[in-house]
């Protein structure tokens, strides 16, 4: 007699059962794979906003542009490198923000102000920190804000912008005098963030203490003490040069 041919209902369970596991061993790869794919893009993104930096101090006799975001009491310069146009404001007004920048002339691609795994709404992610022309009022840190690029001392260790997502109305902040935090820092990437330096190079940093990943995550306040952070004391060093207090060991 004629027998069709085909598949049984356990011989079918079976060949889903090995196709689920080939999907549970191979996934966790793909994934890292696209992490790290957008990781240096991120990357390649900071670099491109910290040779505009430099071609923009070389344009104008080494001044480094206003590392702050809106005008009044955060800018004494009265310009920007980029706006930030408010909270709540649309995404239209904030690529206006992005136009209307000083640094924009040098880096006029509007897809290098994101990381690419910003979420919806944010048109930058990348800030300029503190010390490199920011906010000239942190307590503690009088006399430490740099104007111009003869200021900088040992400039591959120096650092300048920083992915820290959503866009603020000033410049990047973290504590000089004392072991805390300040503004938020992000955990892209694997449990860490992009930064550029001053002499144009960038570079991925992983965080090594969980402290700061809770912080990052808010689920440590940026008032807490964290003494024998090694993350950081480095971001205080890459921002400030040095620390201005003894670390608590």
């Amino acid at each position: 007699m004629y027998r069709r041919k085909g598949f049984t209902l356990i011989e079918l369970l079976v060949v889903i059962a090995i196709i689920a596991v080939l999907m549970a061993i191979l996934m966790p790869a793909l994934n890292r794979a696209r992490e790290q794919g957008k990781r240096a893009s991120c990357l390649s993104n900071v670099k491109q906003m910290g040779l505009a930096w430099i071609m923009y101090a070389d344009d104008n006799d080494g001044k480094i542009v206003s590392g702050n975001t809106s005008l009044g009491g955060h800018n004494k310069d009265g310009d920007c490198w980029v706006y930030w146009p408010g909270q709540d404001a649309s995404e239209e007004s904030q690529i206006e923000g992005i136009r209307r920048g000083l640094l924009f002339p040098y880096c006029p691609s509007l897809k290098l102000y994101k990381c690419p795994t910003g979420v919806r709404g944010e048109v930058v992610t990348y800030a300029i920190v503190d010390a490199m022309n920011g906010h000239d009022a942190i307590p503690g840190a009088e006399g430490q804000i740099l104007k111009s690029r003869l200021q900088i001392r040992r400039p591959g260790e120096r650092a300048v912008f920083v992915d820290e997502g959503r866009l603020s109305p000033s410049s990047w902040t973290v504590n000089y005098d004392r072991e805390q935090w300040w503004d938020g820092i992000t955990v892209r990437h694997g449990d860490g963030t992009n930064f550029s330096f001053a002499d144009g190079h960038s570079e991925y940093w992983k965080w090594m203490d969980p402290r700061t990943i809770k912080f990052a995550r808010g689920e440590i306040s940026a008032s807490a003490s964290v003494p024998d952070n090694e993350d950081l004391y480095r971001v205080q060093k890459a921002v400030w040069g040095k620390l201005g207090y003894t670390p608590n060991r």
